[in-house]
C-alpha cells in the first residue's frame, strides 16, 4: 500500500470508529478537509474503489420484523402530514420502534421520536417489551429536549396500539401536540421514521449485540450521541442534525433527484423518499 492510500485509509477508520457504517459519500465528505492537510484529493469513485480494494465497503442488509399491531379498538388519527413541506424544526416529529437482537436470544425493542426538518432524534427508549410505556418514555424525553416549546408542533406515527394508547394520546395532548397517523397500513406514509431505524441499526452495527440489556442501552446511547453529533446528513446540506435543528427555513438538498415515476408520492412528506 502507498503512503497515500495509507493515509486515507486511517482516516477512513478513525471516522469508522465512531460511525461504524457511514456510507461513502458521506464519508468522503467527512475525511477530505483531513486529507488537504496532507495534500491530498479524492474524488467518490476513487474512494469506492480503495474502499473495495481494502474490504471497507458496507454491505446493506435487507431485514423486516412487524412491530405494528393496528388491529385494534382504539381511536386511529387522520394524516395531518400529506404533501406538507418542513420548514423548520420542532414542526413535525415523526415516531416509530424496532427491534434489536441480544445476547442468549433475548430482544429489545427501540422506541425513536425523530424531528423531520433536522432529523434529529429528540427522544429514545430501549426495553424489553413492546408495551406503550417506551413510548411514553421516548416522548417525555423529545418533550424534555425541545428547543422551541411555543412552536406548533405535528406528531406522526404508524396506527399501531403504543401510540394510540390513552396514556400515550393523552401525553400529546397534554403538551398541545397535534397528532397524525399513516392511513390504510401504506409504509410510505412513516418512511422517514422507519429510515431512521434503518439509519441507527445498520450504521450502527445494533441489528444484533452480544451483550445482555444494561450493555446494548449503552451501545444506543453512545450510537444515538454520535449519530445526532457527527453524523451529517445529505438531506439537510451535510450538516449534522444537532446544527440543522439550529437553522430554519429551506435546507439544500445533496442528494441525486430520480424521475418521478420512480417515486411514490402518496400522502408523504416532501422529502420522505430522498436519502438521508
Amino acid at each position: 500500500m502507498s503512503i497515500r492510500e495509507d493515509i486515507i485509509v486511517q482516516h477512513v477508520l478513525e471516522q469508522r470508529n465512531q460511525l461504524p457504517r457511514l456510507g461513502t459519500r458521506k464519508l468522503l465528505y467527512k475525511i477530505a478537509p483531513m486529507l488537504k492537510t496532507h495534500g491530498i484529493e479524492v474524488g467518490r469513485d476513487y474512494l469506492f474503489d480503495l474502499l473495495d480494494r481494502h474490504r471497507l465497503l458496507i454491505r446493506q442488509r435487507k431485514r423486516k420484523a412487524i412491530t405494528t399491531d393496528s388491529r385494534h379498538w382504539m381511536h386511529k388519527y387522520e394524516n395531518l402530514i400529506g404533501g406538507l413541506n418542513c420548514m423548520r424544526p420542532e414542526q413535525v416529529w415523526v415516531s416509530d420502534i424496532t427491534y434489536i437482537r441480544m445476547a442468549l436470544g433475548q430482544w429489545a425493542y427501540l422506541s425513536l421520536i425523530t424531528d423531520a426538518y433536522s432529523r434529529k432524534i429528540m427522544g429514545y427508549s430501549l426495553r424489553t417489551d413492546m408495551s406503550a410505556q417506551g413510548c411514553q418514555d421516548a416522548l417525555q424525553m423529545a418533550i424534555t429536549n425541545r428547543r422551541y416549546p411555543k412552536a406548533s408542533l405535528i406528531h406522526h406515527s404508524d396506527r399501531g396500539s403504543q401510540y394510540c394508547s390513552s396514556a400515550y394520546v393523552n401525553m400529546l395532548r397534554e403538551n398541545e401536540i397535534l397528532i397524525s397517523m399513516t392511513q390504510n397500513g401504506d409504509p410510505y406514509e412513516n418512511a422517514l421514521a422507519e429510515r431512521m431505524n434503518g439509519i441507527i441499526k445498520a450504521e450502527f452495527n445494533l441489528y444484533s449485540t452480544q451483550y445482555g440489556y444494561d450493555h446494548t442501552h449503552q451501545l444506543v446511547k453512545d450510537s444515538i450521541k454520535a449519530y445526532n453529533e457527527l453524523r451529517p446528513h445529505s438531506s439537510c446540506d451535510y450538516l449534522t442534525p444537532e446544527q440543522a435543528h439550529q437553522l430554519q427555513g429551506p435546507l439544500k438538498k445533496r442528494w441525486k433527484s430520480y424521475p418521478k415515476n420512480q417515486i411514490n408520492n402518496n400522502s408523504i412528506l416532501t422529502f420522505e423518499n430522498s436519502p438521508v
